[in-house]
């Protein structure tokens, strides 16, 4: 079997979506089921709204390969209402594809009430970070006087929970504590250190940095900067939306308020919960997209 992503990835600080495919489309490589060309290939993957274009090309040419999407959202969830690009990704899915990856159990409930048509073979997969990147720091950290926090975000947009951001810029005892943002923000912090948008070695350098990661994104189906965090080994904490609680099932380090957030990160520090997770290497959620593969083929 051999897989093709219909996908041209970029070498830049970018979106989450980028990332993932960036490292799938490595460890298809690695397992020897990658394509080379459409046309020498079994299975076609291709990702929500991107290069619908060549998707449709490519259908048009081989109409009796495998085609499979990859989709998250809903977008108008996690953007605005008015974002067209859901009916883009409900049209292809419709048109073009023989089965459908989700993100999350959340995402794939929410894309199909809002309008989704489902198809007969899907299967929920979750993201992973790259772990020749994203992985804990090997040495003893040695003790500060200050926990040092960190947040992540590609997007720009106030869903991805600067409001909550902009809470703690205000209102966080930063006697006790030091925070850290990287990506773009709307808000001009005053006590929040903003590194800018970093690439991945520089990023994932700065998670083993810290104690703990902090995502208040909303309505985020499979939130890869969480992932990222948690694969540095960082204690997380998140907003409980999305598909938040699929990634972190222990709902201690979940909130829904501002007071509830600060609570947490103070049981944090004194030691009053300790979280544990166990996270998907690439190599095993690879083997889940390969697995769904074959069983579509059969």
């Amino acid at each position: 079997m051999k897989v093709f992503v219909i996908y041209e990835s970029i070498n830049e600080p970018t979106g989450g979506g980028n990332q993932f495919l960036k490292m799938l489309k490595k460890e298809f490589a690695r397992q020897g089921v990658s394509g080379d060309a459409p046309e020498e290939s079994d299975i076609l993957l291709f990702n929500s709204h991107h290069f619908l274009d060549k998707v449709h090309s490519y259908k048009k040419s081989f109409p009796n390969k495998k085609f499979v999407h990859r989709i998250d959202g809903p977008m108008r969830l996690y953007n605005d209402l008015s974002d067209a690009r859901d009916q883009q990704v409900y049209f292809a899915n419709e048109t073009f594809a023989d089965a459908t990856v989700y993100q999350s159990e959340w995402s794939k409930n929410k894309n199909l009430e809002m309008g989704l048509q489902p198809k007969l073979s899907h299967a929920v997969i979750q993201n992973c970070a790259d772990n020749s990147i994203f992985f804990p720091c090997k040495q003893i950290k040695t003790i500060r006087k200050k926990i040092r926090l960190f947040s992540s975000s590609w997007s720009n947009h106030e869903k991805k929970g600067f409001a909550f951001y902009d809470f703690l810029d205000k209102n966080l005892d930063f006697a006790k504590y030091e925070y850290f943002f990287a990506g773009r923000s709307p808000i001009v912090f005053k006590n929040i250190k903003n590194l800018g948008a970093l690439e991945s070695e520089d990023l994932a350098n700065e998670l083993r940095r810290s104690d703990i990661f902090v995502t208040a994104s909303q309505n985020d189906p499979c939130s890869n900067s969480l992932i990222e965090g948690l694969s540095c080994g960082l204690t997380c904490v998140a907003l409980k939306s999305g598909g938040h609680p699929e990634i972190i099932k222990n709902h201690d380090f979940l909130f829904e308020t501002e007071s509830e957030l600060i609570e947490i990160l103070d049981k944090i520090k004194n030691n009053e919960i300790i979280q544990e997770n166990t996270i998907r290497s690439p190599r095993q959620a690879t083997e889940e997209y390969i697995t769904f593969f074959e069983r579509i083929l059969t």
